[in-house]
């Protein structure tokens, strides 16, 4: 049978449901000889910022069970080499864009917005887990307050649609949910990666440079399937699911608890073609059951 994989995540119209998360896929580039990046639902970018960022000092990777840690620190080259040499590739192959937007203030996320205006963008991921320097260093995303402010500054800067990805990192993610959509997010993307540390025991020292990190990977998909159950029941606007994505059974059950979309994040280290092989995997789970639209499947879980 046919499946119509079709979906539309806050205005933006995705042939499937599948994306790649933000800092696992760069701007495709580098995938490009294992995956036909117009085939996914949308290529999402590592975050950008106005300027180019260095990021954290090494190492800053480190493996653990079932998971992996970073504390890449968000290294970029700016949105001028963005808009210079990835865009343009991502067009000529017919890509759908997401943007993924970072700053370390307030003004820096309009500007990174502005700067991307005319450029072949379709939509942004306002990434909410980068620390506010105007606030003492304190992340964005866990006060209601600056997630308010951060986002209606992006949505005044821009019609395209705006989805604002939240951290796991607070006590009740429903609060900043409702924040970020009462100040004008189209949809929101979750979870970012949670915080975590690895220690060597021989060596008796922390196996990253800044002690702790992101986890991500396998381990935190009962965390996230949790989280997007959640805001899936405190929000009306679409969510873009992701957290151990890297079956296409982990997606539909992503899909199930709410997510109109999904992101394949940590499995692409693994398998360059993780991105094609979830989206196969969904089309014959539909097939094998009936399923004559994806969209049916959005919040679909019977308790």
């Amino acid at each position: 049978m046919s499946v119509d994989m079709g979906v539309n995540l806050g205005g933006l119209a995705m042939k499937n449901p599948v994306t790649v998360a933000s800092g696992t896929f760069a701007a495709g580039r580098e995938y490009g000889d294992f995956v036909d990046v117009a085939a996914l639902g949308a290529v999402t970018t590592k975050g950008v910022s106005l300027n180019g960022w260095e990021g954290n000092a090494s190492p800053r990777i480190a493996e653990t069970p079932s998971g992996m840690l970073n504390s890449i620190g968000l290294q970029n080259p700016g949105v001028g080499h963005l808009k210079e040499c990835d865009l343009p590739w991502l067009a000529d192959r017919g890509a759908t864009v997401i943007v993924n937007v970072s700053g370390h203030s307030f003004d820096e996320y309009v500007q990174v917005i502005e700067a991307l205006e005319g450029a072949s963008v379709d939509a942004y991921e306002v990434n909410i887990s980068c620390p506010n320097v105007d606030a003492g260093g304190m992340t964005i995303g866990c006060e209601t307050a600056s997630v308010e402010a951060v986002v209606s500054r992006c949505r005044k800067a821009t019609q395209r649609p705006l989805v604002v990805k939240l951290t796991p990192n607070v006590t009740d993610i429903t609060e900043i949910a409702r924040a970020a959509e009462a100040s004008g997010a189209d949809a929101l993307s979750l979870i970012n990666t949670v915080l975590g540390m690895a220690i060597d025991a021989r060596t008796r020292r922390p196996q990253l440079a800044r002690v702790v990190g992101g986890l991500s990977g396998p381990a935190i998909k009962p965390i996230a399937l949790r989280m997007v159950y959640e805001t899936h029941r405190a929000v009306s606007i679409p969510l873009l699911g992701m957290g151990g994505i890297s079956t296409g059974t982990d997606a539909i059950e992503f899909m199930l608890a709410g997510a109109t979309a999904v992101a394949v994040g940590t499995a692409n280290f693994m398998n360059p073609t993780a991105t094609l092989d979830v989206l196969a995997g969904m089309e014959y789970y539909c097939e094998q059951q009936g399923v004559e639209s994806i969209t049916e499947l959005i919040g679909a879980l019977q308790c």
